[in-house]
């Protein structure tokens, strides 16, 4: 069963959020609130949760993983960023946005696209969100709770404990999240491609 954390949406209470990193560290997945609905979280180095999040999602093995940041420095660790990708990417972030971008031998292999050496990277506008990572020390493994066959993300913290008790380690609860995925933008060829729309808007890299 999974355990269950309701913390405050604007000031997580710190002994939750060490609970759950301490979880994290011990090889967990949980699901936790961001700025564009729930999303699966695991630390880098966890050996078991791609295979656990592609069996929950029905990925293939060319889905983009996600690498949620506190902030635009802890990104730069793991991407490469030509001038113009530095620039759109800082100013669009936090937000509801996810960027593909080269990886850094910082990435670990598995997380990386197969061919073209790539992973998503973001940086939520959520409090919660900046707790984990900061507390974490370093970016969570990540992909947006979106199950097979559904449009939107999961959006409501209980509802997800009830359905995926046995599928996850902890359920982080902080209320409503916004019910859009992330807009995603392909800057992996140096250029802004927009692969999907959703909340973030696409204007600004047109």
């Amino acid at each position: 069963m999974a355990r269950y954390f309701d913390v405050h949406p604007l000031d997580p209470q710190p002994r939750s959020i060490a609970q759950v990193v301490a979880m994290l560290r011990d090889d967990a997945l949980i699901a936790y609130p961001t700025d564009s609905g729930y999303a699966l979280g695991a630390q880098l180095d966890s050996r078991t949760a791609t295979d656990r999040i592609r069996r929950l999602r029905s990925l293939d093995d060319k889905h983009h993983f996600t690498l949620v940041c506190a902030d635009f420095s802890q990104l730069g660790q793991f991407v490469q960023m030509n001038n113009t990708a530095f620039r759109a990417v800082k100013a669009a972030t936090p937000g509801p946005y996810t960027f593909i971008l080269p990886a850094t031998r910082e990435v670990p292999r598995r997380l990386a696209h197969p061919k073209k050496k790539t992973v998503g990277v973001r940086i939520p506008d959520h409090p919660v969100v900046r707790a984990l990572t900061r507390e974490l020390g370093e970016p969570l493994l990540s992909s947006t709770l979106l199950l097979p066959g559904e449009d939107e993300p999961m959006t409501d913290g209980w509802t997800i404990k009830e359905e995926l008790d046995h599928l996850l380690d902890a359920v982080v609860d902080a209320g409503d999240v916004g019910t859009e995925p992330t807009t995603v933008v392909d800057f992996s060829e140096g250029y802004p491609e927009i692969v999907r729309l959703g909340a973030g808007d696409p204007a600004r890299f047109a």
